[in-house]
């Protein structure tokens, strides 16, 4: 069968009895969304991976643990062959063709009545690419069809079919590397009217928003740099009320001191529906990028996120010092570099050792990332010495030691 005699068309497969031929990897990949479809699925196999035998243990489907005979497509709507030998695939092939069941033979794309397109799923829509015997290319085809509609490069509606999207989203977008926001959030993105955006959001993300969008720099909101919380939120209010769909782009995750739960609150009190989407928190991913785990098997099986915001003898200060002077695992300290000398000092004087392994990271997942590795008593000194400064963040621990473990070559 070449590509321009296939017919695409969706299945309505569920509650059907679908009959899958193997139980190897390549029906592993294939089972997974047939039984998302809400197939009837069984297979028949010998041994299956793993993961097929969980999903059999769980219920999912049924396993037959024995080898192919004929008449087992009795009663089936679809089949796939993906045993291990050729020869099982041509009579299962064979039974098909009789009975008139489309199958998909894996190992053999022309020699079955049905192939399987790439897909990919995107906010409601199945996408499928058949390219005739080429599956490389349908799945290249596939991931930039579903690139370009999470990024909005292609449009799903010509006009938004129930009007715009109702009220605020807070959306967290990663650390700083445009690349690290989620999909949802570069989704939201593409749809928004309105973009209110801090100081630490990947910018770059405006640069592709449509020239009619409307931005706004919540540090140049009246007030100056230091926009009041208030004023914030009674733009995010102001806008979301007149119609318009908000999105308030974060750095990070908008519940990682990102005073998103304020916002939230504040829409909600003034009748606004709040979408919120989780983003990649600074906190974990710039130390992954400096190759430091926060946890490590027999290093470090704990970790606290604390604010810089305030000094450690600041009245305002909600932190119990001297428990994280006894911590053994892992501390991240975000918006702290400016303080480091008064943070480590207070570590070390509530029990944590001088030489404790440090790593601070300037501008963590951009370009311009830079790295210092040090130890508590230096860190003051260090940070001074080679002009870091903010956004950074610091993470104390013995974790903050491991790459000086690592080849050469594979540290940053």
């Amino acid at each position: 069968m070449h590509a321009e005699q296939h017919y695409l068309a969706g299945l309505d497969l569920a509650g059907r009895r679908v009959v899958v031929v193997g139980g190897g990897t390549v029906a592993q990949r294939r089972l997974a969304r047939l039984v998302a479809a809400g197939a009837a699925v069984e297979v028949v196999a010998p041994e299956v991976t793993p993961a097929v035998q969980g999903m059999a243990d769980g219920g999912e489907l049924v396993w037959h643990q024995r080898g192919y005979t004929d008449g087992d497509l009795g009663g089936a709507w679809y089949a796939v062959a993906c045993a291990s030998d050729p020869s099982v695939n041509a009579l299962v092939g064979a039974e098909a063709e009789r009975r008139r069941v489309f199958c998909v033979r894996a190992d053999a794309a022309t020699e079955g009545s049905a192939v399987t397109p790439a897909v990919g799923e995107h906010d409601g829509l199945l996408v499928g690419v058949l390219s005739g015997g080429q599956p490389r290319r349908s799945a290249r085809v596939r991931d930039g069809l579903l690139d370009a509609l999470r990024e909005g490069t292609v449009a799903e509606h010509l006009e938004r079919p129930d009007g715009p999207l109702p009220g605020v989203a807070l959306v967290g977008g990663g650390p700083g590397d445009p690349d690290l926001i989620t999909v949802r959030g570069r989704r939201l993105l593409a749809r928004a009217d309105v973009v209110v955006v801090d100081r630490l959001a990947p910018r770059e993300l405006l640069d592709e928003l449509p020239p009619q969008v409307q931005v706004v720099d919540a540090a140049k909101i009246p007030y100056g740099r230091a926009a009041s919380q208030e004023v914030i939120n009674a733009t995010l209010i102001e806008h979301a009320l007149a119609g318009r769909f908000v999105v308030r782009l974060k750095g990070g995750d908008p519940y990682v001191f990102g005073r998103g739960f304020e916002e939230l609150i504040a829409c909600a009190e003034a009748g606004v529906p709040v979408t919120v989407v989780p983003g990649v928190t600074s906190a974990f991913a710039v130390p992954a990028l400096a190759d430091v785990p926060v946890t490590h098997r027999g290093v470090a099986h704990e970790v606290v996120v604390v604010s810089g915001h305030v000094g450690p003898d600041d009245e305002r200060s909600l932190v119990d010092w001297p428990a994280l002077g006894r911590l053994r695992g892992t501390l991240v300290l975000l918006m702290a570099v400016e303080r480091a000398g008064a943070f480590a000092d207070a570590l070390v004087r509530h029990g944590r050792p001088s030489d404790t392994p440090v790593t601070v990271v300037q501008e963590g997942s951009m370009r311009t990332q830079r790295v210092l590795r040090t130890t508590l008593d230096r860190v003051a000194a260090d940070v001074l010495a080679e002009g870091i400064r903010p956004p950074a963040i610091i993470v104390v621990g013995p974790v903050a030691g491991l790459a000086a473990t690592l080849p050469t070559n594979s540290a940053t």
